[in-house]
């Protein structure tokens, strides 16, 4: 079985995409790239889709920059809906449930135990 990156996705969350859109490209010597949907405004940082751990700047509502500002998503490889039967089993709490984002799979939110605000991603 091949092994995959336990991170599947990050988005750092800000209130003004032309300033931080700026501030990254610069800080980092990058384009981003714009991509949009009717829940989120993203700039995308460059990265390999096939083997790569990839994310974004993210702009939606009820996710703020500052503290807790970043969604780290972990990979669900193929069993999203297990992942989050299990989250809840053992005392999590979803907060966003099952969400397409087409062509790239689908993802959910929760809150581990100690309120810690995880993602997770699967393509099926």
């Amino acid at each position: 079985m091949e092994k995959r990156n336990a991170i599947a996705w990050f988005e750092i969350f800000c209130k003004d995409m032309d300033r931080m859109k700026s501030f990254y490209e610069t800080a980092f010597g990058v384009e981003l790239i714009p991509e949009a949907d009717e829940e989120a405004r993203m700039l995308i940082f460059p990265f390999d889709e096939k083997h790569g751990v990839g994310g974004c700047l993210s702009q939606m509502e009820g996710c703020q920059p500052g503290v807790g500002g970043t969604m780290v998503y972990l990979d669900a490889d193929g069993d999203l809906d297990g992942t989050l039967e299990r989250v809840w089993k053992e005392g999590g709490k979803v907060t966003r449930p099952r969400t397409p984002i087409p062509p790239h799979g689908y993802f959910a939110h929760f809150e581990d135990p100690e309120g810690n605000p995880v993602g997770i991603w699967s393509m099926s």
